[in-house]
Order: C-alpha cells, then sequence, then structure tokens
C-alpha cells in the first residue's frame, strides 16, 4: 500500500511493479520470495512481511533494510502528553485503548509494527462472539475502525528507552517522546521458531509462520507439513487442505491438545498426521524441498518430501519493555499480573498474551479492558503520583 501511495505521489523518483508469485513462479524463485508480502528495492530485500509506514519510507530513502526509522523535526509534532499510554496494537491494546478513553483518560497506541498483532495473520475465528466465522484480518479492521473513533494509533513507534521519574513515564521512541502516568503493555507475543536446522535460511522460501500469508500457493496439491499440535496449527492445517494443498501434520507429542471440534474435522477431513515426531531439518537449496522427522520414542529418522513447511509450535512474550522498566516475570517469561492486570511496578498494567496463560482473541480483549478500568480507577483515586 505504500509502495503504491509512494509510486503514484512521485513517479517522477519512484516505479512500482507488483509481482503475483503465484503466476510468476521463475521470478518467486529467483528472488526467494515464497512468502509474502515481500519487499524488494533496487534489488535489495528490504521488507520480509508487514511494516510500518515509516519503516517503509526509511527502506525507501537508505536504499536498503532499514532498523529505526528517523524521526524529521521539522514536522509537525505529534501530541505527546497523556494520561496513558498503552504499547501493542493487538485486541488487547486497541480495547485498552476503548475503555480508557471511553472512562475519559486521554489515550495513545503505539505500535512497533503494525495494527492487529497474531489475529491478522489467522486465516479464520470460529469462537469470537457475534461472528460464527470471520477472517483474522477482517475482525482487526472492525477493532482498529472502532478504536481509532477514540484514540490514535501510531504504527512504527520502536520503543528506544523508557524511564519513571516520580510516577511519570517517558517513553522515548522512533517517531519521538511520549509522556503519561500509566502504562499499559499489550506488547503480545512472536511466533515460536523450532529451531531446526535450515529454518532461518530458508524462511521465506517455503518456511512460513503464516498460513493466510502465503498458504495460496500451495494449492492444487502440492505438499506441506504443518508443525504443532495446538489449535493454531489444527487451523491451519485445516485452512491449507481447503486450498487444496496436500497437508502432513507433525506433532511431537501422541496426542493433540487442540480444541476437540478441530480434532474431529482434522479426522474428518482424512489429514495424515505423524505423531511422537519431532521436525529435525528443513532440506533444500534455493527452496524447501523436503523435511526430516526423528522419532522421539525410537530414535529413528525418516525423509518426507514437501515444498512448504508451515511452523505453528507457540509464541514467546514481547517482554523487551518489561525489562526495560523492571516488571517481574514469571518463569516462563511471561509478564506476572494480579486479577486486575497490574504489574509489580506502580501505574503498569499488562494484558494480553504477553501476560501468559490461555491465549485466545476473547481473553486478550477481556483484559485489555480490565487494564484501563483499572488504570482509570487508580489514576482516579489518585493511587498513582500526582498528574503531569
Amino acid at each position: 500500500m505504500y509502495a503504491i501511495a509512494a509510486a503514484v505521489e512521485r513517479p517522477d523518483l519512484v516505479s512500482l511493479e507488483i509481482i503475483e508469485i503465484n503466476e510468476n513462479i521463475e521470478t518467486a524463485r529467483k528472488y526467494g520470495a515464497m512468502s509474502v508480502p515481500r519487499t524488494f528495492i533496487n534489488e535489495t530485500l528490504t521488507a520480509d512481511g508487514l511494516e510500518a509506514e515509516e519503516m517503509f519510507m526509511e527502506s525507501l530513502l537508505l536504499g536498503k533494510k532499514a532498523y529505526r526509522a528517523s524521526h524529521d523535526d521539522g514536522e509537525e509534532p505529534i501530541e505527546s502528553t497523556f494520561d496513558v499510554i498503552i504499547l501493542g496494537a493487538g485486541p488487547a491494546g486497541l480495547t485498552a485503548a476503548i475503555y480508557a478513553r471511553r472512562s475519559g483518560l486521554k489515550a495513545v497506541v503505539l505500535e512497533t509494527a503494525t495494527i492487529g498483532g497474531q489475529i491478522s495473520l489467522t486465516p479464520a475465528v470460529e469462537n469470537y462472539p457475534g461472528f460464527p466465522n470471520i477472517a483474522g484480518n477482517t475482525l482487526v479492521e472492525l477493532m482498529a475502525k472502532q478504536t481509532l473513533e477514540y484514540v490514535d494509533v501510531h504504527e512504527g513507534a520502536m520503543v528506544d528507552s523508557i524511564s519513571d521519574d516520580k510516577g511519570v513515564f517517558t517513553v522515548e521512541t522512533t517517531l519521538g517522546a511520549f509522556k503519561s502516568r500509566a502504562l499499559i503493555l499489550a506488547t503480545g507475543a512472536s511466533h515460536r521458531k523450532l529451531g531446526a536446522k535450515g529454518e532461518e535460511r530458508l524462511g521465506g522460501r517455503g518456511v512460513s509462520y503464516c498460513s493466510t500469508c502465503d498458504g495460496y500457493q500451495f494449492k492444487d496439491g502440492k505438499a506441506v507439513v504443518v508443525v504443532g499440535g495446538g489449535s493454531s496449527a489444527l487451523t491451519d492445517a485445516l485452512y491449507m487442505e481447503s486450498l487444496g494443498a496436500k497437508v502432513t501434520v507433525v506433532h511431537r507429542r501422541d496426542t493433540f491438545r487442540a480444541e476437540m471440534r478441530l480434532q474431529e474435522s482434522l479426522k474428518e477431513r482424512g489429514i495424515k498426521v505423524i505423531f511422537d515426531s519431532e521436525l529435525s531439518e528443513i532440506r533444500g537449496t534455493a527452496i524447501v524441498e523436503g523435511v526430516t522427522l526423528r522419532n522421539v520414542k525410537t530414535g529413528k529418522t525418516s525423509k518426507l518430501s514437501c515444498e512448504g513447511v508451515f511452523i505453528a509450535v507457540g509464541y514467546d512474550p514481547n517482554t523487551e519493555v518489561a525489562k526495560l522498566l523492571g516488571a517481574k516475570l514469571d518463569k516462563a517469561g511471561y509478564i506476572k499480573v494480579d486479577n486486575r492486570q497490574r504489574t509489580s511496578l506502580k501505574g503498569v498494567y499488562a494484558a494480553g498474551d504477553v501476560t501468559g496463560g490461555i491465549k485466545q482473541i476473547t481473553v486478550a480483549v477481556g483484559q485489555g479492558s480490565i487494564a484501563a478500568i483499572t488504570a482509570f480507577e487508580d489514576i482516579t483515586n489518585k493511587s498513582l503520583h500526582a498528574p503531569l
């Protein structure tokens, strides 16, 4: 979207070519573009996946991948003083923003990447009340639209530092400094990697963590392996099978931990499952050509040919900001909270996947609302420090 806008705005400086990789297989293989979106500027890979507008523009100016977006002091300054700053624009963060503003708090949402979090990569959501079946990115769009009626959401706001001076938090970001009396950490979690040989090298070349993004190119009977035994893995497997891919699910345990409805659907569709096995290597030269499996009970290895590997083995919490603040984490690395979403630090709250527990959209939404209401009550009851 940002590339299109740049090409339309300055056709004298920017030319754009959008390539449908499913219709241009040779071109896709030449660039190793087996996942979407992938952005190349002057033949150089600058983005592997969605990116915020600020990061795209910085890459465009540099002609190479940008790791930080510069802030132009000549631009109109962004409002920077709030009652509460919400870090993260997934379901928990967006909900917290709505409840905070409706409570009368001046709030803002800062997101390092793009709005939506993990839900935007979910093929189909079938357990969110009011929507029997809805694509994850569609649900995100509805949430974001409602949130933007109340507060501003700034994408590409990567946190450089954060401090607490007598109850006034200062968050230094690539978009400037923001101050508030309270913080809500809704930073979510990222896809966990297997650590298998070949995983990094073949990332985006047949190895994917997003079936919605990359599944279509494996339609028409192409063989894919889905790794994992939770609801996310089985959802991916069912989605890939519905596209026409030949799916094999590999799980290191002897039973699934996914919702029973998903397990039943997997069996009804006759999707092949290999239990008690872990994926030890992803093989291929330029793109994925197959995998090596190891039986965890016998130790025997076997090889399986495939063109795609979709990994869904859980998430790791994004707790970098919590660590900067010194908030307490549990043994698994998630932020510790009480039943009102308060962390170990005064004025700091957390909600959603970053707190561990049951990772469901409904849970994230509930925790986001609780965090905002708790922040409002603490500020109103003067449980926090003096106002800005």
